[in-house]
């Protein structure tokens, strides 16, 4: 909870995926199916219970800067980058972060990653 506001937050965690697609050939998130990393986590929190108010909402972002590193996701409040390949690395950060609250340290973003 905010020190500035009586209220719980609406939801607990947000998660946000870079669907960004750059028209000029330059490196992107949506070059390595995070249309799909999304659609699947917002599946995997949904089949466990996790979604809805006062729990965690998975949205859709645009560039988040991270080009480099992609593609990637990040968890707020906590602000934990990740960086994965495919579905069963979803799978681990729903697993481990978001239902058990454990940071996955071998998908997190190296932290100099840029655009």
């Amino acid at each position: 909870m905010s020190p500035s506001s009586p209220h719980p937050p609406y939801f607990s965690r947000h998660v946000f995926f870079c669907l960004n697609q750059r028209k000029n050939g330059e490196e992107c998130c949506a070059n390595h199916n995070a249309d799909a990393a999304f659609d699947h986590c917002k599946r995997r929190v949904r089949d466990e219970g996790l979604a809805g108010p006062g729990q965690i909402r998975v949205n859709k972002a645009g560039c988040l800067d991270r080009c480099s590193a992609g593609p990637v996701a990040v968890v707020y409040p906590e602000g934990v980058w990740y960086s994965y390949v495919d579905l069963a690395d979803i799978d681990e950060i729903v697993d481990s972060h978001l239902k058990n609250g454990t940071i996955v340290e071998r998908l997190l973003t190296p932290p100099d990653a840029g655009r």
